[in-house]
């Protein structure tokens, strides 16, 4: 099967520099078959970076990206925090540079109108949006955004399509908020590989709101990989999974960018 994963990052990888931090990661992904692979962030998690940090963020992404460009997408790291250089670094990553997506993560809960500004302009880039949600039992971080958050969002925009990052971790949860949101898409990484995530899925969204991502290096590509392996679905939907749905959603901004797969 072809593999794209939707949810890499460079943090927690060997190497100092992420040009020796992306070799590590298609090096492990190499064993397992992956062909591509979205990465995001720089080489260290930063929740609330200021403006500087999200343009050094960025540019080491940018590094990872330029010695790898037949396997990397890159998404840019905005922050509800910093609208203008958020703004900035759309046109500057996207725009003017080789990112294709954006990716969203704690800094400020994604049901704020205060965020609409990047949507609308990822929008007219043809970007892919990424938002990380997460419901944890002892509380979330400060701005961290729950599934709940990211159906109101997607509501205000109901043309773009929208990825729930790690469905929420607790996704039967996290299925249950998006079901009935058409563009809102379930990334499958980061949770703890338990039987049925898969199924209830697809049953839950249908085979084409469903994608494959790792979250690695913090996971390893083979429980997240056996996620979809070993679900009890036709062969045919886990090539979508995989890879269909994916390709799918950054054809848009592939196809403007003259970017061939």
């Amino acid at each position: 099967m072809r593999i794209w994963d939707l949810h890499c990052h460079l943090t927690g990888l060997p190497g100092l520099t992420p040009e020796e931090r992306a070799t590590h990661l298609l090096l492990y992904a190499d064993r397992v078959g992956i062909e591509r692979l979205c990465v995001y962030m720089g080489l260290r998690f930063l929740q609330n970076p200021t403006p500087e940090q999200l343009i050094q963020q960025n540019n080491e992404v940018l590094r990872a990206l330029a010695a790898f460009p037949d396997r990397l997408f890159g998404f840019v790291y905005l922050s509800a925090e910093h609208i203008e250089t958020s703004l900035a670094e759309l046109e500057r990553c996207v725009a003017h540079g080789p990112m294709v997506g954006v990716k969203l993560w704690v800094a400020g809960r994604c049901n704020n109108p205060s965020l609409d500004p990047l949507i609308v302009r990822a929008a007219e880039l043809k970007a892919l949006v990424f938002q990380h949600t997460w419901i944890k039992t002892g509380g979330n971080y400060p701005g961290e955004s729950t599934p709940d958050d990211l159906v109101a969002l997607a509501q205000r925009f109901p043309s773009v399509p929208l990825i729930c990052g790690h469905t929420g971790g607790n996704w039967r949860l996290g299925l249950r908020a998006i079901q009935h949101q058409p563009n809102l898409y379930a990334d499958l990484a980061g949770s703890d590989p338990t039987a049925g995530i898969t199924e209830t899925a697809v049953a839950a969204l249908g085979p084409d709101r469903v994608l494959y991502g790792s979250d690695a290096p913090g996971r390893s590509f083979a429980t997240q990989l056996a996620k979809v392996h070993g679900a009890d679905i036709p062969e045919s939907i886990k090539q979508k999974i995989f890879h269909t749905n994916l390709h799918r959603l950054l054809t848009p901004i592939l196809t403007a960018k003259g970017i061939k797969t």
